[in-house]
């Protein structure tokens, strides 16, 4: 058996009971936290919290050299952990129809992700959101200005009144060194709500954005303006995001008013 579980948003205590009796259960466990990562906690203290053995996994551990993993499931129940719900990124997926192909059993336990709890904390209704997008650090897309990905995905949600969810770049281990010179220190990396804003601001320094920060935590950080302003601040420790407000509902005017600080003039209310 091989059982994918989502840790939830922060820290070893966010996972869910069932996920967490399933972790404790099993023989072997394995995480990557190259796609998102609990910011509130440590391995060594996931693996104290729940006695278990963690080994963790980069990307070419998973995505290009997962079979010892698979061995191990064939005979034993393996956990694969990862930050927020277990099955939001395809690198999961692939994992999950590979173990098919060789006649495993899997199963998924959910956690709460960065979307749901980006809607929870803004008062913006889940079904008004379109397609998300991630806003990639300048040197990891080479390109002059905002890349085409993240202008056309807002441009065209804002056209259908849908809100935006922009995903901050993460760039974990080797990764942050990519595209860089020669002998840059590989580090881990994580954009901020400020520069993020810095970013969109060259395109649309009037548009109003929602910084979402720390979600899951017991500080959480919302607070929106136009991107133009919120490049001039600061919003504390990660993990952040950013959200592209479209039209409003009233009670979703209401909420930014009220839970982010927005001037309600400078929403889109319908």
């Amino acid at each position: 058996m091989l059982t994918f579980i989502g840790l939830g948003l922060y820290d070893e205590r966010s996972i869910t009971v069932e996920g967490q009796e399933a972790l404790r259960n099993a023989d072997r466990a394995y995480a990557e936290f190259y796609t998102s990562k609990l910011i509130g906690t440590t391995v060594d203290d996931l693996e104290s919290h729940h006695d278990v053995d963690i080994e963790v996994r980069d990307r070419a551990g998973v995505e290009q050299h997962p079979d010892d993993i698979l061995a191990a499931a064939e005979d034993e129940d393996v956990a694969f952990l990862t930050a927020g719900d277990t099955m939001i990124s395809t690198t999961h997926v692939d994992l999950r129809l590979r173990a098919h192909d060789r006649g495993i059993e899997t199963r998924v336990i959910h956690g709460v992700t960065a979307q749901t709890a980006t809607s929870a904390l803004t008062g913006l209704q889940n079904y008004r959101f379109g397609k998300a997008t991630t806003l990639p650090f300048p040197y990891a897309h080479g390109a002059d200005g905002l890349p085409a990905s993240v202008t056309r995905t807002i441009d065209d949600n804002r056209e259908d009144g849908l809100h935006t969810v922009v995903y901050l770049d993460i760039k974990v281990d080797n990764e942050a060194a990519t595209n860089r010179l020669e002998g840059d220190e590989a580090v881990e990396e994580y954009m901020t709500a400020d520069v993020g804003a810095t970013l969109l601001a060259e395109e649309y320094p009037d548009l109003v954005g929602v910084v979402v920060a720390r979600a899951g935590s017991p500080d959480p950080l919302v607070e929106a303006d136009t991107m133009a302003a919120l490049a001039e601040r600061e919003f504390g420790d990660p993990l952040h995001l950013l959200v592209v407000p479209g039209d409003c509902h009233l009670l979703e005017a209401d909420a930014l008013v009220e839970l982010a600080g927005v001037d309600r003039d400078d929403l889109d209310i319908v």
